[in-house]
């Protein structure tokens, strides 16, 4: 139980990275904040733009805040291990990004409503693959 509240402790912090750069990036660099002002395909595709920028950015200190307080380094080689755990990154945040453009763009969702739904399906499936696949426990 100790081990998943400190997941869940850097988890935060990771996510509070990635929605912050998520939205930082929707109101400056691919506006998509304001749904009044942009149709929703054009919403979507910018959203997912700025969720992924935000992803690289957090996983990159999730990764080693992980490795030194939560899991047990050593299942793999640290070059493969760093590998693994960003391809389930990837994974998960492929996810959280469907889900993302659906419900902009299927649902006319709200673009930072959308963020949420991303943050926790990445929880989930971050949390499955690091455990079992990335590191020893």
């Amino acid at each position: 139980m100790a081990q998943f509240i400190k997941y869940a402790v850097i988890g935060a912090f990771a996510t509070l990275i990635n929605v912050s750069v998520a939205e930082f990036c929707a109101y400056f660099v691919w506006p998509c904040a304001d749904s009044s002002l942009i149709e929703p395909a054009l919403r979507a595709t910018r959203a997912v733009y700025c969720n992924l920028t935000g992803f690289v950015i957090a996983n990159i200190v999730c990764y080693f805040l992980n490795r030194r307080f939560v899991f047990a380094p050593g299942r793999h080689k640290a070059i493969i291990e760093f590998a693994l755990f960003f391809l389930g990154s990837a994974f998960a945040i492929l996810c959280g990004s469907a889900a993302i453009w659906l419900l902009i763009r299927a649902f006319d969702f709200s673009t930072h409503y959308s963020f949420i739904v991303n943050v926790l399906v990445s929880v989930l499936v971050n949390y499955v693959v690091r455990k079992f696949f990335v590191f020893k426990g």
